[in-house]
């Protein structure tokens, strides 16, 4: 596996410009656990980005992932990634047991909820937003209210991370894309 087919595969199936820096963010997220608990940076970084490449042109609960592990499978990536995508969805039925399939699930939601609190910024940047303003939204109920509150707190205690520290973690990763992500502030 390498990241240009993964970005390749994303891209295919991806057009939304949101989908993408979602996909990144995840991405970014998931590269610095890897760094963190010493495991496989590539790996990590490549499930992160392809876990919802499948989601745009099948966003149905009895198509996503079932259809992205197919053509997952088609094109040869290994068994431990084509079953992290799987575990990253509950309804799939497929538990959380290595530290990347609770990393990803710990990061996927997250991730979009700390990208939607950053949006909501005077500067629309990842520098204005920390662990505390992301909690004090995620009270907010009809603030990005598709993100659900729950994945993310049970992402982290699944994950053995405080809340806290986890969302500092994720805002830090994503910090280091910000441009990328297309949060990196207004100029002028």
């Amino acid at each position: 596996m390498i990241r240009s087919d993964a970005w390749c595969l994303l891209t295919e199936f991806t057009q939304s410009e949101s989908l993408r820096k979602h996909a990144l963010a995840v991405e970014a997220c998931l590269r610095a656990y890897a760094r963190k608990f010493g495991e496989d940076e590539e790996r990590w970084a490549i499930v992160g980005l392809i876990h919802d490449f499948d989601y745009e042109k099948y966003p149905t609960a009895e198509e996503h992932p079932y259809k992205g592990n197919e053509i997952l499978a088609e094109r040869g990536y290994p068994e431990d990634v084509r079953r992290a995508v799987m575990s990253h969805a509950d309804y799939t039925g497929v538990s959380r047991e290595s530290n990347l399939e609770k990393a990803l699930f710990a990061c996927d939601e997250l991730a979009g909820f700390i990208t939607a609190t950053a949006l909501i910024k005077p500067n629309k940047s990842l520098a204005e937003v920390d662990a505390k303003s992301v909690r004090k939204r995620m009270k907010d109920k009809a603030f990005a209210r598709s993100v659900s509150r729950e994945d993310i707190i049970n992402g982290a205690a699944g994950l053995g991370v405080d809340l806290d520290e986890h969302i500092a973690f994720c805002i830090e990763a994503m910090r280091g894309i910000a441009a990328e992500l297309g949060l990196a502030g207004k100029s002028g």
